[in-house]
């Protein structure tokens, strides 16, 4: 079993930053692949970006690629996601997940059973 907690969130205006964290307890988050979804009032919960184990390999969803930067560090237990350029429409949300399925099924769209509480970002117009 794996305990998430996202931080960081808050109210930004358009064109600004914001970095997230989500922390792991219960078990270490190695070997495990990790990812960020979000979801925005009213629509469906939609992934962001995702990382292995290793931190070798990233996925993102086009609509942040470019703009955001998954990251982790499997000593600290966290993973971290940068987000800049942000836009109104990013304001969701955030849901930090673990996957224990195998990297070519998590970028093929299976999501893990562990989730964080979630933490919410505002971006401004």
């Amino acid at each position: 079993q794996v305990q998430l907690v996202e931080s960081g969130g808050g109210l930004v205006q358009a064109g600004g930053s914001l970095r997230l964290s989500c922390a792991a307890s219960g078990r270490t988050i190695s070997g495990r692949q990790m990812g960020w979804f979000r979801q925005a009032p009213g629509k469906e919960r939609e992934f962001v970006a995702a990382i292995s184990w290793s931190g070798g390999s990233t996925y993102y969803a086009d609509s942040v690629k470019g703009r955001f930067t998954i990251s982790r560090d499997n000593v600290k237990n966290t993973v971290s996601l940068q987000m800049n350029s942000l836009k109104p429409e990013d304001t969701a949300v955030y849901y930090c997940n673990a996957n224990q399925a195998a990297w070519r099924a998590v970028v093929g769209g299976i999501q893990g059973d562990y989730w964080g509480q979630g933490t919410q970002v505002t971006v401004s117009s």
